[in-house]
């Protein structure tokens, strides 16, 4: 009998840590978008550092705690003592995007804290969820006063009034556009894992576009098709980077899919004649 022993691809783990909403692994899912750069990193040995924080703030609070001694307590210990915050100095750093490397040194960006600091909130009973917020990932927590919504950046409470201030030009550019204000309500919905981790690849996609580094865009993409099947435009950016590193028959299947796919996008006669320019390159 021919057994195949070979562990998954890390793009296969993936796909088997998102193939369903049902239960799906945030922080496990987060932690794996590094094997890309890191392969030798241990998914399981990081799971377990946080367990382990966990566990130490656990030890802190009695099990009758009210949710929101559980709150002032976790963001005492996360913020303050872990000494987790803002990378400011190196915002655009890929290592920003990936837990493993949050707990080493305890800098990242908005989405990267929020993944860590939801698993400690929940790790602890509370109901937490992670915020889609235009331009500033944010978290927010039932209380018995309410709902609190923190900046994981600083562990601040914001109130609706500094929420409406930052919201003022994102509302006035969707006014502009749609000819309506949305409600505040509207942009505090709960991100899902699956939402979480797109913005964290598009975080990692914006870097790797910007220095050109084709290989890892490539990486990113693969993983982003496989988040998000049905979100075409993520097939035809990876069609484009493929013609640009010369695999232009995968290039010309991922941009005919586009087209057949993505209705009357605004691109369409220009991806189309890319296309076209692609298969003359195949005939040679």
């Amino acid at each position: 009998m021919n057994l195949n022993l070979q562990p998954p691809s890390p793009l296969e783990y993936f796909a088997t840590l998102v193939g369903s909403d049902d239960d799906l692994p945030l922080l496990e899912a987060a932690t794996s978008l590094a094997l890309d750069e890191y392969p030798e990193l241990d998914v399981q040995h990081t799971l377990s550092e946080v367990d382990q924080l966990i566990e130490r703030l656990r030890r802190r609070l009695p099990a009758d705690a009210a949710s929101l001694h559980r709150l002032w307590v976790l963001n005492q210990f996360f913020f303050r003592e872990l000494g987790f915050g803002g990378n400011v100095n190196h915002f655009h750093d890929p290592d920003n995007n990936y837990p493993h490397k949050l707990l080493q040194t305890r800098r990242g960006i908005p989405v990267s804290l929020a993944v860590l600091w939801l698993e400690m909130a929940r790790g602890v009973g509370l109901v937490a969820y992670g915020v889609n917020f235009p331009r500033h990932f944010l978290v927010k927590v039932g209380v018995s006063t309410g709902l609190v919504v923190i900046d994981p950046l600083t562990g601040e409470s914001l109130s609706r009034e500094a929420l409406d201030e930052r919201l003022q030009d994102e509302r006035q550019s969707a006014f502009e556009e749609e000819g309506f204000d949305a409600p505040l309500d509207l942009y505090l919905m709960p991100a899902t894992p699956r939402d979480i981790l797109a913005r964290m690849l598009r975080n990692l996609k914006d870097i790797h576009q910007t220095a050109e580094d084709w290989p890892a865009l490539r990486a990113v993409l693969d993983r982003l098709v496989v988040l998000q099947p049905e979100a075409w435009e993520h097939r035809r950016d990876r069609g484009l980077v493929l013609a640009e590193t010369g695999q232009l028959g995968a290039a010309v299947q991922d941009l005919e899919l586009y087209l057949a796919r993505a209705g009357r996008s605004i691109d369409r006669k220009a991806i189309a004649e890319r296309v076209v320019q692609l298969r003359e390159a195949l005939r040679g």
